[in-house]
């Protein structure tokens, strides 16, 4: 753990890095003035940053403005004789992880470093440099970006049933990646320098599934203008992939059992038989056992299908790889159009780790793609998630009257609204001329005067 500690007292500093050392924390730096500070944080990359706010010249805010858009996984924790909530909230909404009132309890201020190194693992383990260097996937399924012990043991179960060369039917919620795996188990199969060819069979008029799937020759019937070669035939040599064979016509499965067992068909329009060497991989949402029992899909079909069954969990369930696939997608974004977007600020990434993700891969996609496109800095915040930002957590003051948790309470509901006083007071239940007089009130206090703004 790398710490920066900031401050212009010399006697502080001292004891600060005595007091981090003895707890365990060796690389630890101390810095005088927030110039300096600017400096090396650009330069190089801290963990923590402890950093006071009332230093001659640059002060706190300066330094936590300057640096933290270059620095989005940089933790900074405000430790300050400033004890005054709108700077709290202030240097929350810049990024900072905590707001500490000095004297700081030993312990208080110990847990909550570790609490932000955590934090900060969550945001820097987006570092995709550092996962393609540790990674413990196979290679064949290199596309496949995951931090997670279960998918690492999935992989590997993968791997050792493409070798094979038999069906394998792949199961999980939309957009768990199923193509992205039968990709990989046909590069580590027997034949991985033979056609992939996807076909998604919800996609197909059920009239053109013979044609597509067999082929035809020119005049086989009205419209067959030519030979026409169908997937089996472009798949020959390589693997076939049937995305949602859960959906595949019940009056044909007959004819496509058949080809599974004999590896032989004819085109439409002619009767010569046609010899082929394809690898089956199956994918559905659907619970196929169901569907047999309701007379819609083949119980002997099932068994051709399902030689081996892998189940790719939901996202909610990849222990890890929300944070990490919300880099990989970020990069994507920045270079596809061209934006220097570099990280997610903490309450962003909060958002994206709370989700469920009903479309799990394809939504997390979906959201940091248009994200990006609304990015109008470095950071990622909750608004381009479409959220809006939650009162900020003001750890060092847990303990406060009923007068001041109201007032918090006006600021949060009134900036909610973006100042207007008329949704502000239905919602806190008073008249619109009361709440300007509390408004006028509350702006007398050095405390809320540049929180609540002009109104």
């Amino acid at each position: 753990m790398n710490i920066l500690v900031v401050d212009d007292e010399e006697v502080y500093l001292t004891s600060m890095r005595r007091l981090l050392r003895w707890h365990g924390m060796r690389n630890v730096e101390t810095c005088a003035n927030g110039q300096e500070a600017i400096r090396r944080i650009k330069e190089k990359d801290y963990d923590i940053v402890l950093l006071d706010l009332l230093m001659p010249g640059v002060d706190g805010m300066k330094v936590l403005e300057e640096t933290k858009p270059f620095k989005p996984h940089t933790e900074f924790i405000i430790v300050t004789a400033v004890d005054v909530i709108a700077n709290a909230v202030q240097s929350v909404r810049m990024g900072a992880y905590d707001y500490l009132i000095k004297p700081v309890d030993n312990e208080h201020l110990i847990l909550s470093i570790e609490r932000a190194y955590e934090r900060r693992g969550l945001i820097a383990g987006l570092n995709l440099a550092r996962y393609e260097r540790d990674r413990e996937v196979p290679d064949a399924f290199g596309d496949i970006i995951t931090q997670c012990p279960r998918m690492k043991a999935l992989l590997s179960y993968a791997q050792i049933m493409a070798r094979s060369g038999n069906p394998i039917l792949v199961t999980g919620e939309s957009g768990t990646g199923k193509e992205l795996l039968a990709r990989g188990i046909h590069r580590a199969g027997p034949s991985p320098e033979g056609p992939f060819v996807p076909v998604n069979i919800s996609s197909i008029p059920e009239t053109l599934f013979e044609s597509q799937f067999f082929g035809h020759i020119k005049g086989a019937f009205t419209g067959a203008t030519r030979d026409y070669q169908g997937y089996f035939e472009q798949a020959n040599g390589g693997t076939l992939f049937l995305d949602e064979i859960g959906e595949f016509p019940h009056q044909l499965q007959a004819k496509l059992l058949r080809v599974l067992e004999e590896k032989t068909f004819s085109r439409i329009g002619e009767t010569k038989p046609i010899r082929v060497d394809v690898r089956i991989v199956s994918a559905t949402n659907m619970d196929l056992d169901k569907a047999c029992q309701e007379g819609r899909f083949r119980l002997d079909l099932i068994y051709r299908v399902r030689s081996a069954v892998i189940h790719l969990p939901p996202l909610r369930e990849r222990e890890g790889d929300i944070s990490l696939l919300a880099a990989h997608f970020l990069k994507q974004a920045g270079a596809r159009f061209s934006k220097d977007v570099r990280g997610f600020s903490p309450e962003a990434m909060d958002i994206l780790l709370r989700k469920d993700y009903p479309g799990n891969i394809r939504q997390l996609s979906q959201m940091i793609e248009n994200a990006v496109l609304l990015a109008d800095s470095t950071m990622i915040t909750p608004q381009q998630l479409g959220e809006e930002v939650p009162p900020p957590p003001l750890a060092a003051r847990s303990l406060v009257s009923l007068k001041e948790n109201y007032e918090m309470h006006v600021v949060y509901v009134f900036n909610h609204f973006k100042g207007d006083r008329k949704q502000t007071a239905q919602v806190l239940g008073v008249t619109v001329r009361q709440l300007q007089r509390k408004l006028a009130e509350m702006k007398k206090s050095a405390r809320w005067r540049g929180v609540i703004g002009d109104f």
